[in-house]
């Protein structure tokens, strides 16, 4: 790969595009763009914007990441759960501020352009494995709570009755029960309507812009029965034109407020475009670079802020279509791009009659498929601590809120890794009759303890969080068989680190049993392990024959002294 495919992926697949690639491209471009059109303005309005700024960003952030973007189905554009992070960001800073859309519209701009700088940075810093802390009993609970919250927020626009604001599922079902006597009849019926086609024409053909035909069949009912006269809130009046190229407005005061928000959508932005972005590449035999993946969501989202438009990232939905209707290079996008755009120049009139319950049933089904119950099933059979770690996550989101549950969730999973890395399994191993082979005497009980000899293994790294952990569990298995005991030997094969706090713990160890006359034998040690031994004078200290290669090779010596 050339210096210039590495820094512009698109350099790359043009040299090599072949004819045969065109047809999918142009095919899945125009089935993409016909799903992305009533698909953003509907994310727009979950993110509490005007619709047309969901379809600003589905222009220039779409010709950015073709560019430079490493995976070659990955569809990019306003997406449900970065939509609801934008709102849970915004709305609280806007009205504790008093004002009104024009603020909510700069701040969700300027969002964007901080999400892609941060974005920018980490790709340019080799960050992408920050992700890795994302895990997924958390991601899954996250994900399924803010869906239950993102549908519930639409029944507004559903059933026509007025909801407060809110990220908090409670709140939002107290209040929607409370208020489903205010149901407006025709917005009710035009919604259901449209959940319903919606879903059937999933099922018939995932690969349908059921999205599209649900749009013209209830913009026509809406015009043709003049139901906007009877109450049904329609979208309205959309400028028509491109959006004026210009620098963001950008207020530090507001910046820092957003600041927290803005790492929260671009970690989860990222994690979401890059899972989605793998899996195709899987199927299709290439690989993606990840760092390369933060930063062309970065240099998308930065074009995106100088024409009008929120943050967006890579969607599952989007891309499955993409990829289905045959993309086999981001040229799909380029054409999806154009599309949009020349939608915007000549097309916006035709959404003036387009009800918000339509763009509220396509929310509420496009989320419907991110709630997974099953997983809990499937984690609780696994290991139930994940899936405990899943059900807290998704019981904060939906109680504290978006961030919150996704900041504990995270907080939780990172407590639950150092709580495991703290206390590292171990066993007292014993041998297997007629065999070399040592085993965990709990799980096979037909294995025999060596006379005179314990036998430890450590499946972790030794390091300054577990010394004193350690250091008991030997104590306490020593002191319990001191009398008889004449050699501790450790299972090291599993060690694959040990820093300078485990090393001086090693020596109090030798300190300890030297006292009682127990010899210490360390087998199986790694490489880095016994770097370490060597520089802090231990192995000379013990000499040569007390580190063996297996466990079976210290007992011989053992049996031999």
């Amino acid at each position: 790969m050339s210096a210039l495919a590495r820094i512009v992926p698109a350099a790359g697949w043009l040299r090599e595009y072949r004819r045969a690639d065109l047809r999918g491209d142009l095919s899945a471009g125009l089935t993409v763009a016909v799903m992305l059109v009533p698909q953003s303005m509907a994310y727009a309005m979950l993110a509490g914007l005007p619709p047309i700024v969901g379809l600003y960003a589905s222009v220039a952030p779409l010709v950015i990441y073709a560019l430079f973007g490493s995976s070659r189905q990955l569809a990019v554009g306003p997406v449900a759960l970065d939509s609801l992070l934008v709102a849970a960001a915004i709305a609280p800073i806007v009205q504790g501020a008093g004002g009104g859309i024009a603020l909510y519209v700069q701040l969700a701009v300027m969002l964007a352009l901080m999400v892609g700088v941060i974005e920018l940075i980490m790709g340019a810093a080799r960050l992408g494995f920050i992700v890795n802390f994302l895990s997924n009993p958390v991601i899954s609970g996250f994900t399924s709570a803010a869906a239950l919250v993102i549908g519930l927020s639409q029944l507004k626009h559903l059933l026509g009755i007025d909801l407060p604001r809110s990220a908090r599922f409670h709140t939002l079902a107290l209040e929607a029960a409370s208020r489903l006597g205010e149901a407006h009849g025709a917005t009710a019926l035009i919604g259901v309507a449209a959940i319903v086609l919606l879903v059937a024409l999933k099922k018939w053909k995932p690969a349908f812009p059921a999205p599209l035909v649900a749009v013209a069949t209830g913009t026509l009912a809406v015009w043709g029965l003049g139901l906007a006269d009877a109450g049904v809130a329609i979208v309205g009046e959309i400028p028509r034109g491109l959006p004026a190229p210009g620098a963001p407005v950008f207020d530090l005061g507001y910046a820092r407020e957003l600041l927290p928000s803005a790492l929260l959508v671009a970690l989860i932005g990222f994690m979401e475009a890059i899972s989605v972005g793998k899996a195709f590449a899987r199927k299709n035999k290439y690989a993606i670079a990840p760092n390369q993946e933060f930063a062309a969501l970065g240099l998308a989202n930065i074009a995106g802020s100088f024409f009008g438009a929120y943050p967006v990232s890579g969607g599952l939905g989007r891309t499955a279509v993409n990829a289905q209707a045959g993309a086999r290079t981001q040229l799909a996008s380029l054409v999806a791009a154009a599309l949009v755009a020349l939608s915007l120049l000549l097309l916006t009139p035709l959404f003036y009659y387009l009800p918000r319950a339509v763009l509220g049933a396509i929310v509420i089904v496009a989320v419907a498929g991110l709630v997974d119950l099953k997983e809990i099933a499937r984690l609780w059979r696994i290991k139930k601590i994940d899936a405990g770690l899943l059900l807290l996550t998704l019981l904060a989101t939906l109680l504290l809120g978006i961030q919150q549950g996704i900041v504990l969730g995270i907080g939780a999973s990172l407590a639950l890794f150092i709580f495991r890395t703290t206390r590292p399994h171990t066993a007292v191993l014993g041998r297997l009759p007629g065999s070399d082979v040592y085993r965990n005497l709990k799980r096979f009980p037909e294995a025999r303890e060596i006379p005179g000899v314990l036998i430890i293994r450590v499946d972790a790294a030794f390091y300054f969080a577990n010394v004193e952990y350690l250091k008991d569990l030997v104590n306490d298995l020593v002191l319990a068989e001191c009398e008889s005991l004449h050699a501790l030997v450790i299972d090291a094969s599993s060690i694959n680190d040990l820093d300078s706090s485990a090393a001086l713990a090693l020596e109090e160890i030798i300190d300890q049993l030297a006292a009682e006359n127990i010899a210490l034998y360390l087998a199986g040690a790694k490489g880095p392990v016994r770097d370490v031994l060597h520089t802090t004078g231990l192995w000379d200290r013990l000499g040569e024959s007390h580190f063996p290669f297996t466990v079976q090779q210290a007992i011989d010596a053992i049996e031999k002294t």
